[in-house]
C-alpha cells in the first residue's frame, strides 16, 4: 500500500479483479499467487507478469526485477500494461469504496500516545493497568477460501472491540477491517466498549490500527517490546496482555511468522484446522 494509490482488496480479490475486465496487467512476486491466474486471465485481456527468478509461471510474461535497475524495470512493466489497454473490452467495476488511514508504525504509535517531544507507550500501559483497555490483539494473516471471505477476521475483530481490546492489524486482515470502515478516526467507535472508546477519542486514533503488510509483523513485536520497557505490565513479552491471531491463515509464510512470534514470547492462535492435526509425532 502506497500513499495516493488505493488498495483494490486483499488476497481473495485477485481473481475477482480480473473478472472486472479492467486489469491490463497483474504483477506478481513470490507469494499469495493463485494457481489458476494465468488460465483465468486467458479469458480476458489481462497479462500476468512474474518478476522473481524463483517464480516463473507457464503462460505468464516474465520481467525479472533487479533492484539496481528498479525504475527502468518498473517503466517497462507499466509500458506493457499501457500497450495492452487497447485490448480492453467491456468492464464492470463495482462502485463500492471505503476510506482508511493506514501506516501506524511503532514509531508513529509512540508519537500518537505521548506527543512529538515526549513519545512514550506510558499512556497505553496506564490504560491497560487502569482497566480501560483489557489488552492488545494483533489480527493478521491471509484470507482463506475455506471460509466466507473476511468472515473470521471481521467476527473476531468486532467481538474484541466490544470487549475493550485495542486491535492492530496487518496485511489481508487489515483490509478486511478497512472495508467495514474500522480504520477511520471516529468511524466504528459505536461498535467498541466504553473504555476503548474513551482512549481512542482522547488520543485520536481508530479502534483498529493498520500496521503494514503481512510481512511487517515484527513491528508488532517491537510495540510489545517497548510496552515491556515502559514498565508496569510485566518483565517480558509473555507477561503482556496481548495475543496474536491468524484466523484464516493459509500459507507457510504465516506459519513461519507465527513460529517466530511464539519464540519471542508472544501468545499466538491460529484459526481453522492444522495441516498436521491428529498426528501424534507432530506439534
Amino acid at each position: 500500500m502506497r500513499q495516493g494509490i488505493p488498495a483494490a482488496g486483499n488476497f481473495l480479490h485477485q481473481e475477482l479483479a480480473i473478472l472486472t475486465g479492467s486489469v491490463e496487467a497483474m504483477v506478481v512476486d513470490v507469494q499469495c499467487i493463485m494457481q489458476a491466474l494465468v488460465d483465468l486471465a486467458s479469458n480476458f485481456h489481462t497479462k500476468i507478469i512474474t518478476t522473481s527468478s524463483k517464480v516463473k509461471i507457464k503462460g505468464a510474461t516474465h520481467i525479472e526485477f533487479n533492484e539496481h535497475e528498479a525504475l527502468t524495470i518498473a517503466k517497462n512493466i507499466l509500458k506493457e500494461a499501457i500497450d495492452n489497454y487497447s485490448n480492453r473490452g467491456k468492464t464492470q467495476i463495482p462502485q463500492v469504496k471505503e476510506d482508511l488511514i493506514p501506516g501506524f508504525s511503532h514509531e508513529y504509535i509512540n508519537y500518537m500516545l505521548g506527543g512529538t517531544y515526549r513519545a512514550s507507550f506510558r499512556p497505553l500501559n496506564d490504560a491497560i493497568m487502569s482497566g480501560r483497555i483489557r489488552g492488545v490483539a494483533a489480527i493478521v494473516g491471509c484470507n482463506n477460501p475455506r471460509s466466507s471471505q473476511d468472515y473470521l477476521h471481521v467476527k473476531v475483530t468486532r467481538e474484541l472491540l466490544q470487549q475493550d481490546v485495542l486491535v492492530v492489524e496487518t496485511g489481508c486482515g487489515a483490509i478486511a477491517s478497512a472495508k467495514l470502515g474500522l480504520l477511520l478516526g471516529e468511524a466504528g467507535l459505536d461498535q467498541v466498549g466504553p473504555g476503548l472508546r474513551e482512549v481512542c477519542e482522547a488520543i485520536g486514533i481508530p479502534p483498529v490500527l493498520h500496521m503494514g503488510s503481512c510481512v511487517d509483523n515484527t513491528r508488532i513485536l517491537t510495540v510489545l517490546t517497548q510496552m515491556v520497557e515502559e514498565g508496569g505490565l510485566g518483565d517480558d513479552i509473555d507477561q503482556i496482555p496481548a495475543v496474536g491471531l491468524a484466523p484464516e491463515w493459509m500459507s507457510e509464510k504465516a506459519l513461519a511468522i507465527g513460529t517466530y512470534c511464539v519464540a519471542s514470547g508472544a501468545y499466538v492462535i491460529f484459526g481453522g484446522s492444522s495441516p498436521v492435526s491428529g498426528m501424534p509425532d507432530r506439534v
